[in-house]
């Protein structure tokens, strides 16, 4: 699994477990629609930190607890 799979899976899954849609994590996090689309459609792959951190605001987690997570263990060798 790459970084960016990981990153869309795992905001599915907290959008999941807190019962909000992805568009409502956009609503209570200041991203845009678009970027957020962007990233869990797999069209970007490569999410900013400053986006990162504005969606864990509205999560109400910390970045550290984001990555806390078994989908970021064993990812991947992005560079070849």
């Amino acid at each position: 699994m790459t970084v960016g799979v990981a990153v869309k899976e795992r905001i599915l899954e907290l959008c999941r477990e807190r019962k909000i849609s992805v568009n409502k994590l956009c609503t209570i996090s200041g991203v845009t629609q678009s970027t957020v689309n962007n990233i869990v459609s797999g069209r970007n792959s490569s999410v900013t930190v400053a986006t990162l951190k504005k969606l864990c605001d509205g999560l109400d987690i910390t970045i550290e607890e984001f990555f806390c997570s078994s989908l970021f263990r064993g990812l991947e060798q992005e560079i070849r």
